[in-house]
Formats: structure tokens, sequence, C-alpha cells
């Protein structure tokens, strides 16, 4: 009887050990899934504020071009042509990172700092003179700036 009773014991001892072990490595793994998919995620942010951040980038570079080829060269139609198509080439590149972001880190925040973004932008364009070009270019630099900010406080 002791032997039968020392048995069940053991066999009992052992499922319960089976158990716990099975349970503390379901958990792990779960919080193991969790951090990955919190790491999947702020890398996919990382990956979206950085690729609009060069996509606006590029497109004031191809609006400066746009600005200077429409003052300097009004002869030479071909070459503001292409600065044109190129511009518009930036501008949905502009937009389609702003929609890649938007899907990946919707936050009011930024939303209100990509908006000062493309105001200076559209501020670019509309430059009277190339002073206030120059000074519009800084502006937009601080805008860029204060985007990039407040998005590497999101990802840490």
């Amino acid at each position: 009887m002791d032997t039968v009773l020392a048995s069940v014991v053991a066999v009992a001892g052992t499922l319960i050990g089976s158990l716990s072990t099975y349970l503390f490595q379901r958990r792990t793994v779960e919080r193991a899934e969790v951090m990955a998919r919190e790491e999947r995620l702020r890398q996919e942010r990382l990956a979206a504020y950085g690729g609009y951040a060069g996509a606006v980038t590029e497109l004031k570079r191809g609006v400066i071009t746009l600005w200077f080829r429409r003052r300097r060269s009004p002869r030479d139609e071909d070459a503001y042509r292409a600065a044109q198509l190129e511009s518009d080439r930036l501008g949905a590149a502009a937009e389609a990172a702003a929609f890649r972001l938007h899907l990946v880190a919707d936050e009011p925040v930024l939303r209100q700092l990509m908006d000062a973004v493309s105001a200076k932008i559209s501020e670019i364009r509309q430059a009277e003179d190339r002073q206030r070009l120059i000074a519009l270019e800084a502006e937009f630099e601080q805008a860029v700036r204060a985007f990039l900010d407040a998005a590497a406080r999101r990802i840490q």
C-alpha cells in the first residue's frame, strides 16, 4: 500500500511539475511574441519616420530647383518642364511616405508637425525672392527637426 501511495504521489508530483513548466514556458513565449510584435512596430515606425523626413527633404530640393528654373530660365522651357515633372514625382513620393506614416503612427502631434512641414513647402513654392526662399528653407529645416524630435520620443 505504501508503494502504491508513493507511486501516486510521485506521478502527481511529476504531473504538477510538467503542468507548471508548461504554463511558465507558455507565458514566456507569449511575452516574447508581444515583445517581438512591439519591436516590429517600432522598426516600422522608425522606417516610416525616416522615410517621410527623407521624402519631404527631397521634395523641398525639387521645389527649390523648380523655383530657380521658373525665375532663371524663361527661355528654357524644357528645363522648366523637367523640373516641374521631378517636383511632381517627389511630391507624390512624399505623399506616399505620409500615407505610410499615418498607417503605422497616426498621432495628432505628428499630424500637426507634418502639416507644418507641408505648409513650409507650399510657402517655398510661393517665395517672392531669393532672401525669402533662404529664410523659408531654414524654417522648413526647423519644422523637419521638430517632426524628427517628436518622432524620436515615440520610438524610444
